[in-house]
């Protein structure tokens, strides 16, 4: 195929990236090897004091290294072996880091989990991935216990923000926990283990496990186009090649030297991968934080620790340029930024590059690859509205609607965008249906989103998957937030609806409800019935009753008809 998107390539950039393949372990074990008292993790926490004390820790990458042998050692010591899943429900910490590849130096399967999950959304995850290892905050211990009984998980692992940290500043942040009414006291037991103990009983030497690195790695569950979440299947490959994608599409960072501003989730596969994997694989230094809100902590992080590269999601940036004390923070040492999971305005692109000097750029991936597919270029042509280009090393394409085949480039047709990739799947977790549907026998990945293309090569979405909604960065399905509300005993009919939200750049999640005749309930009572069954960013931010929802002739709900009548009423209130 014509790849007319070369042209546009930045001096430097090659069209493939090179990579011997490697397991994820492996490549930190090199970096430990070659960058040993350079700082890996630096974890400040200052900001759980108020300001009072500037605290963390730092672990360096010799440091790191050892503390992965320690936990890898610890789970096979408890009879975990490789190919089991391993569940993390972590928020970003250096803890995260020793979890993920302390399972991938024994060859054992990380599950990603949302830590604001519910109990009976882990219970899904944990039930289809056959999980039966749980690395998890001590705050979240009593929602997992709700539901383990339910689930093979035989062990629990147990984490405390303040593990790693240094004294005093470990005192200071243990005390000021338990000041607090979330706090959750956990005693070790015969299933129930502190990786603070496990960390300093087991050896440092590497446990001697070859691991193939053509084996699935991780289990990153995902809306994809439809129904339930899903487990896509990412090998150790596809993660790393996918990083040396990335990081060959920044040609003017230099290995060893660069600081990365770890806001956005390693729970979510682009915060992992761009932030976690991409810096490991630059010897970057990982500046953690585990809460990119409020948005005036991430600006302090960033002009105290200097970070260099700030991957995120939109909202973080609109976040910033929009704040009242933008100009009180010096942002200057930001050099490039990569913006994934909703689409990116360009003055937000060029106000973000006035204040810090930095350029951002807007990029496209998804679960399925790994996940980075396109990018616009760092310092070259970007297109507004344009989700950039292919990245090294992979092929897009767009096919007829309806037939299926090839569009050529450029094309004045709309098409289904496809991908194809060494950063590509392996398929579907125990779903061969769902995976031929998906990933066709050449390789191409179905994404489900519509789009154009232009002479250029460049691409641009024109629809999102269907009905899928990306609040604060996370995707949410319609039908999951629906089937809860159904639930109610005073609905009788329920459709959700993402509302653009300019000031956010993402969707607002808005339900509209029919009641059942004679029913009474008020909108924050249905955000309270939702709330105690979803992850926050999945509650309806709106709720509005209707005596009737829009319908085709069929019956079905005319979704697009509510989300264009909201956009003109929002228009005629400006």
């Amino acid at each position: 195929m014509e790849r007319v998107w070369y042209q546009h390539y930045e001096r430097g950039v090659a069209h493939d990236v090179a990579h011997q393949p490697i397991a994820l372990a492996d490549l930190l074990a090199e970096r430990a090897r070659t960058f040993p008292k350079k700082v890996a993790t630096r974890f400040p926490l200052s900001y759980m004091l108020g300001d009072r004390l500037t605290i963390g820790g730092t672990l360096t990458y010799a440091e790191l290294d050892a503390h992965v042998n320690r936990f890898a050692n610890a789970l096979l010591k408890m009879g975990v072996k490789a190919g089991d899943r391993v569940a993390l429900v972590l928020p970003n910490s250096p803890q995260f880091v020793i979890a993920f590849f302390g399972a991938m130096r024994i060859g054992a399967i990380v599950v990603n989990n949302n830590p604001t999950y519910t109990a009976t959304e882990l219970k899904h995850q944990f039930v289809d991935s056959g999980a039966e290892t749980v690395v998890l905050l001590n705050l979240f211990v009593p929602r997992v216990r709700e539901i383990q009984a339910q689930t093979s998980v035989k062990r629990l692992i147990v984490v405390h923000i303040f593990d790693l940290l240094p004294m005093p500043a470990a005192l200071l942040v243990k005390a000021k926990q338990k000041r607090d009414a979330a706090w959750v006291d956990v005693t070790s037991d015969a299933s129930t283990f502190m990786l603070s103990d496990l960390l300093a009983e087991s050896p440092a030497a590497s446990p001697g496990i070859k691991v193939d690195p053509s084996a699935t790695a991780l289990l990153q569950y995902t809306g994809g186009t439809t129904g339930i979440p899903k487990a896509a299947m990412l090998t150790h490959n596809n993660l790393i090649i996918n990083a040396a994608q990335a990081r060959a599409w920044i040609p003017g960072c230099k290995q060893g030297e660069e600081r990365m501003m770890c806001a956005a989730p390693f729970f979510h596969v682009y915060g992992m991968t761009v932030c976690m994997i991409v810096g490991i694989y630059m010897a970057a230094e990982l500046v953690i934080t585990p809460n990119p809100r409020p948005i005036s902590g991430v600006m302090k992080i960033i002009a105290k620790e200097r970070c260099t590269i700030f991957p995120g999601v939109p909202a973080m940036y609109i976040g910033i340029i929009n704040n009242s004390d933008v100009k009180s923070f010096d942002l200057t040492s930001i050099k490039v930024c990569i913006s994934g999971s909703a689409p990116l305005p360009m003055e937000v692109q060029e106000r973000f590059g006035e204040i810090t000097g930095g350029r951002l750029v807007e990029g496209f991936g998804m679960t399925e690859c790994s996940p980075v597919s396109h990018a616009n270029p760092i310092n070259g042509l970007r297109k507004p509205g344009s989700i950039g280009i292919p990245i090294p090393g992979t092929d897009a394409r767009l096919i007829d609607l309806e037939t299926g085949a090839p569009l050529p480039i450029p094309s004045d047709r709309e098409g289904e965008l496809c991908v194809r990739g060494p950063q590509v799947m392996q398929g579907y977790w125990n779903q061969p249906d769902e995976t031929a549907q998906t990933v066709d026998a050449d390789g191409w990945l179905r994404t489900g989103d519509i789009a154009r293309v232009d002479a250029d090569g460049y691409f641009s979405i024109v629809d999102r998957k269907k009905d899928m909604i990306i609040a604060s960065g996370l995707k949410v399905l319609p039908r999951e937030v629906e089937e809860v509300l159904f639930t109610h005993d005073a609905i009788v009919e329920a459709v959700i609806c993402g509302i653009p939200n300019a000031a956010r750049g993402d969707d607002m999640v808005k339900a509209y409800i029919v009641l059942k005749e004679g029913a009474s309930v008020t909108p924050a009572a249905i955000r309270s019935f939702c709330a105690e069954r979803l992850a926050p960013h999945k509650v309806p931010r709106e709720v509005e009753f209707r005596t009737e929802l829009p319908k085709t002739l069929v019956g079905k709900v005319l979704r697009r008809a509510l989300i264009e009548e909201e956009q003109r009423k929002r228009a005629a209130q400006v």
